[in-house]
């Protein structure tokens, strides 16, 4: 059976009115997403293939086709106040870093306090989107979707945004694997791997050092009789517990970011691979990598050390051939009677439902203007949110992504020309192949603060560091010294939350909190970290003080200038 919806009307051909947006998946991208829209005034559909939200994070035992999938003991690798969205923190009880459980109960949380579940078709899956016959002129799509009983629907928007993630497809490179026919034993991707089950009493070889390899061959080790974790290039390891027991996010500053750019990136990485190494040496373990530590984002994993350290861990090169049960390595070394083999080994992008034309390609990755839009399109109506890697997590960036977008369509904000979108993109994938180790299944990569700042400049939310030093000293010191959380992009413009400054102040009592479950005496506290920051702070003051003495324009100009404009 067949329906048809009604288009909304839209008139022009420059000035696009969009209202009617197809929000495809239901994960942490496509519920900001959601909220982005009913934010400016649109109506949103969302539609979910699964039934439930959550996307990557909905655990399920049996991994199904072309969707992402966890494992049963995944907890997340990034602090809870950096990950939650702007403007609804994470309860304070929750611990610091969080099991995938937890987190799913924070997007229901999410989504009940911002009444998203009514926008939201579950078990709906698109087939199809493409340009209508007069996309030039209106910006509009041809939807067909599905339900899970075969109801055929052709729907009508005025935009699209694309939230179905990275993870969905699995990369199995066997054909790089000489001999994995002959191979005794059972073989699979990471993809599949619930738990270590299949582990106990076995020997097992994991291929890759991602975060997935890592997590699985310290898991693994618990219970097999041996894990060889095999690596083509190495990995920096870093861990989340990190000086004085506290995660180790919270030295991604303002001001350590303003220190990467006046440092020379070689002295940083000197710097930091100093620190990793006082732990643990990386060339000793077996691990150092070919490139340096800020070219590539690094592993995080507390385990892993001491699994190398008691053997149950032996770090290997990559493989050179498989022979039945036999696995020889590039050094001429052996794995003998292997019984398993997880490949850890990535995954491709694809984006089925979409028009071929819609894509542009750039280097080894999808080009798009920003991270978001395709740039060869006649209209901005098609916006693709979460596909981004970067040093921090996904919920953060998506959603500064769709707030973007949403201004966007709205007509707030104007993109462009295509030939301008294009250049900038290829300016882009010059720049990423420059600074970082790229390849054909890790194409993208940014820096996360450089990145929000971009979108944030562009949507009139960036926090204006002198301003503040201007007008709120206090709140001033928690945005340069404190950790770069996503409450800062609502302190001002468009979208604005009366919450963000307590929500600020309150960061490092939701992360003390779920730490609280044992009473002690009072003790004093160390007054040297306060004392090294607050000398630096008012160093940094002087620093503006000094601008604004050696800046002809008067300090009241100056002030009118910066102070941010009411929405």
């Amino acid at each position: 059976m067949v329906s048809y919806i009604e288009p909304t009307n839209i008139q022009g051909s420059r000035s696009i009115m969009v209202h009617k947006v197809a929000v495809i998946g239901a994960g942490p991208c496509g519920l900001t997403s959601v909220k982005a829209c009913l934010d400016e005034g649109m109506e949103p559909t969302c539609f979910e293939s699964s039934d439930d939200m959550g996307g990557l994070w909905k655990f399920k035992e049996v991994s199904e086709p072309n969707r992402a999938s966890i494992y049963r003991s995944l907890t997340i690798n990034v602090w809870k106040e950096m990950m939650c969205y702007s403007d609804y923190p994470i309860p304070a009880d929750y611990p610091n870093y969080m099991h995938h459980s937890k987190i799913l109960k924070y997007f229901r949380m999410y989504a009940d306090h911002f009444k998203l579940l009514q926008y939201i078709r579950f078990q709906t899956k698109v087939k199809s989107v493409k340009q209508r016959p007069d996309f030039s002129r209106t910006g509009q799509w041809d939807v067909v979707t599905e339900t899970r009983d075969g109801y055929e629907e052709n729907h009508i928007f005025d935009a699209i945004i694309c939230c179905t993630g990275h993870f969905n497809y699995p990369n199995l490179p066997l054909k790089d694997f000489p001999g994995i026919e002959t191979f005794e034993g059972k073989y699979s991707h990471s993809w599949d791997y619930k738990g270590p089950e299949d582990m106990h009493g076995k020997r097992v070889v994991v291929i890759g050092i991602g975060n997935s390899g890592g997590d699985i061959a310290v898991e693994g080790s618990r219970v097999a009789e041996q894990v060889y974790l095999s690596t083509r290039s190495g990995a920096w390891v870093i861990r989340q517990v990190s000086d004085n027991g506290l995660p180790v996010d919270r030295f991604n500053t303002r001001f350590v970011h303003i220190m990467f750019r006046l440092l020379p990136m070689r002295f940083l990485n000197w710097l930091g691979e100093k620190k990793l190494n006082s732990m643990y040496d990386h060339a000793m373990y077996g691990l150092k990598p070919k490139h340096r530590l800020f070219s590539q984002i690094p592993v995080i994993n507390d385990d892993l050390p001491f699994r190398i350290l008691s053997g149950s861990v032996i770090v290997k090169p990559n493989i050179k051939e498989i022979s039945g049960s036999t696995v020889v390595f590039d050094d001429g070394s052996t794995a003998e009677n292997v019984d398993l083999i997880v490949f850890a080994t990535g995954y491709n992008y694809d984006f089925p439902y979409l028009p071929k034309n819609a894509i542009y390609k750039s280097g080894h990755r999808i080009g798009l203007y920003k991270h978001v839009f395709p740039p060869n399109l006649e209209q901005p109506t098609l916006a693709i949110v979460g596909f981004i890697h970067s040093d921090g997590a996904i919920m953060p960036q998506a959603e500064m992504q769709a707030r973007f977008v949403t201004r966007v369509f709205k007509g707030h904000k104007k993109l462009p020309s295509n030939q301008a979108m294009i250049k900038a993109v290829e300016n882009d994938t010059k720049k990423i192949a420059k600074n970082y180790v790229v390849s054909k299944l890790t194409p993208l990569q940014v820096d996360l603060v450089e990145y929000m700042d971009d979108l944030a400049k562009d949507i009139g939310v960036q926090p204006n560091l002198l301003w503040l030093f201007l007008t709120d000293f206090p709140l001033f010191k928690k945005v340069l010294w404190g950790p770069v959380t996503a409450y800062q992009y609502r302190l001002m413009g468009p979208g604005k939350w009366q919450g963000a400054r307590k929500a600020i102040f309150t960061q490092y009592d939701r992360m003390y909190q779920p730490l609280k479950t044992r009473q002690l005496n009072a003790q004093q506290g160390s007054t040297t970290g306060f004392l090294i920051k607050l000398s630096l702070t008012f160093m940094a003051g002087g620093a503006a003080i000094y601008y604004i003495h050696r800046n002809p324009t008067t300090i009241s100009t100056l002030v009118s200038k910066l102070r941010p404009q009411s929405v």
